[in-house]
């Protein structure tokens, strides 16, 4: 196939930002290879994609369709309607569309489309961020052509033959934050000279963590900490109160990244895999504090991997109150803590992860 040919892909990937910004960063890559390409997102409709996606300049279309509740509710009565749904929708989009490839990061759309995809022989590819994957990727991995994955061991969910390991997707703008960390306090309107903790409880918030930051706004104030509170869209409206109070930001969602990172001296987070792929080439020091209610508790499994190597702190939710103050006010207090928690998890960053993901798409567009 000619390399200038006007390939058209679809990419389906959403419910969290987790799954978003890995099909957004997978897109702008091929976007710069192939500018002729169309490019066509699925996403779950109600959903952050369908908001996400058009702000990132792609067209998106929504399918019906959600996620079995692990108790019995009135939802999982409609979802064998939402599936039956979703799959009739995504036929009429695939044949509408007729695409070259297709790629999933995973969520609830993607797991109709592929389905689709790969039933009528169209190159498909996934791209599994976690050490455990969730139920709709594990499908999948029988029927798909290629799986891009983060971690190792992976083996024992997937087609050994099938699995690439290219890391996770990177938002762009990552690998240069050293150089603007004048420029993103600035932005800010931080205090240069101060210590600024950023606080990250992935896209749509965490209950614990927000708990916690709000009964420690004194504690950090004793400390000198100036503080960064992405606090999600399920509490933002419970929580912008403490907003330009004590030196506090707090914010529904972080669109500037980069200047987040650029800015933070000290990161709390959850530990999902993007999240930890981010933190490595961020290189800041981390505190984890893995989210519990998810599938095989993999958030800490994701946390520990780097903790091992010395390149991170962890505290359980359950450990918060006994644990937090002594560890964060340790960290601050020691410079040669902060380098050295830096300096390793730096070195485990996989940099080129979008590029090799994207490797693989070429192949199956080119065969």
């Amino acid at each position: 196939m000619a390399k200038n040919k006007a390939y058209k892909i679809i990419l389906s990937g959403g419910g969290t930002g987790g799954h978003i910004y890995p099909a957004i960063a997978i897109a702008n890559e091929l976007k710069s290879r192939f500018p002729d390409a169309e490019f066509l997102f699925v996403g779950a409709k109600d959903r952050m994609e369908m908001e996400k996606v058009p702000q990132a300049g792609y067209d998106i279309k929504g399918l019906w369709i959600s996620g079995i509740q692990r108790k019995l509710t009135t939802k999982n009565l409609m979802f064998p309607f939402k599936l039956i749904s979703s799959l009739l929708k995504a036929r009429s989009i695939i044949n509408e569309f007729n695409p070259d490839v297709v790629i999933g990061t995973g969520g609830f759309a993607s797991g109709p489309l592929l389905n689709v995809a790969a039933s009528k022989k169209i190159p498909t590819l996934i791209q599994e961020q976690n050490s455990y994957p969730g139920i709709t990727n594990k499908i999948l991995g029988k029927k798909v052509n290629k799986i891009c994955v983060a971690y190792d061991g992976l083996e024992r969910f997937f087609p050994k033959d099938k699995i690439i390991k290219t890391g996770n997707p990177l938002r762009k703008g990552l690998l240069d934050i050293d150089t603007k960390t004048v420029e993103a306090k600035n932005f800010f309107n931080l205090k240069h000279g101060k210590y600024t903790l950023l606080v990250l409880g992935g896209s749509l918030g965490a209950r614990r963590i927000n708990q916690l930051i709000e009964s420690k706004l004194d504690f950090l104030s004793t400390q000198n900490v100036q503080v960064i509170w992405q606090c999600g869209k399920l509490y933002y409206q419970q929580y912008k109160i403490y907003s330009h109070t004590k030196d506090v930001q707090v914010y529904e969602f972080l669109n500037n990244m980069d200047f987040a990172y650029a800015a933070a001296d000290i990161v709390i987070s959850r530990a999902g895999a993007i999240s930890v792929s981010e933190l490595c080439v961020v290189g800041k020091p981390v505190i984890f504090i893995p989210s519990p209610n998810v599938a095989e508790d993999h958030q800490t499994k994701n946390a520990m991997a780097i903790v091992d190597k010395n390149a991170a702190l962890i505290i359980k939710e359950e450990d918060l109150d006994a644990d937090f103050e002594n560890k964060f006010s340790q960290l601050i207090a020691s410079a040669e803590k902060q380098k050295q928690l830096g300096g390793n998890i730096k070195k485990l960053a996989l940099v080129n992860s979008t590029n090799e993901i994207v490797d693989e798409v070429v192949k199956l567009l080119r065969k």
